[in-house]
């Protein structure tokens, strides 16, 4: 038999509900506020459907997260220096760590959205999994530095959708001093004089 194609509606539908959850999310007083029934309202199609493409509420999120995080993710594994896998590490944990900044900055809504969804622990979730075990192994590539578990950690703990919304958000923290006051904490973590310019 031959492989069924998915039908056009189906990604018209997909794409639609897509749009809809991002904009939803995007002008929320809260993440927890969206439901299904409201994406599917607003994207024109019957729950049922939904629930068909996404399996439910968390799939969508991590649907639209993926989607959004894709070219970020593509930069990692095989862009360029200093985020691309050939530059030097001490270079490429500042650049990871702030592409995880700028992509939450970016997508504040999204991002909350998607650490918000419950679980024994967000620590288990895939895409900080993902994150983690990057940076990990960049800092295992450090000459001295210890532990790059914790290490790893500890770093993207200052990178979390709630911290970044709090500062950003409610103490109106400019971007450019975010993000440079992350290169510097993390240049004192591994051990250099100074940010990589």
């Amino acid at each position: 038999m031959p492989e069924r194609k998915p039908r056009k509606d189906a990604a018209r539908n997909r794409a639609a509900a897509l749009a809809a959850a991002d904009d939803l999310f995007a002008h929320c007083e809260s993440p927890e506020s969206v439901t299904m029934a409201d994406i599917a309202a607003a994207a024109g199609v019957g729950k049922a459907t939904l629930f068909r493409a996404f399996g439910d509420r968390t799939g969508l999120i991590h649907a639209l997260y993926e989607a959004r995080l894709e070219p970020v993710a593509s930069a990692i594994e095989q862009g360029p220096p200093p985020l691309g896998p050939d530059a030097p590490p001490r270079r490429r944990v500042p650049a990871l760590l702030d592409a995880v900044l700028c992509f939450k900055l970016d997508n504040r809504h999204l991002a909350l959205a998607l650490e918000g969804i419950g679980g024994d622990s967000p620590y288990r979730a895939g895409h900080y999994q993902r994150w983690h075990g990057t940076l990990q192994a960049v800092l295992e590539q450090i000459p001295g530095l210890t532990d790059s578990d914790f290490t790893a950690h500890a770093l993207l703990a200052a990178t979390r959708a709630d911290l970044v919304e709090h500062l950003a958000g409610q103490q109106r923290v400019p971007r450019e001093l975010m993000r440079a006051q992350l290169a510097s904490f993390t240049a004192k973590v591994l051990g250099s004089d100074a940010p990589p310019s």
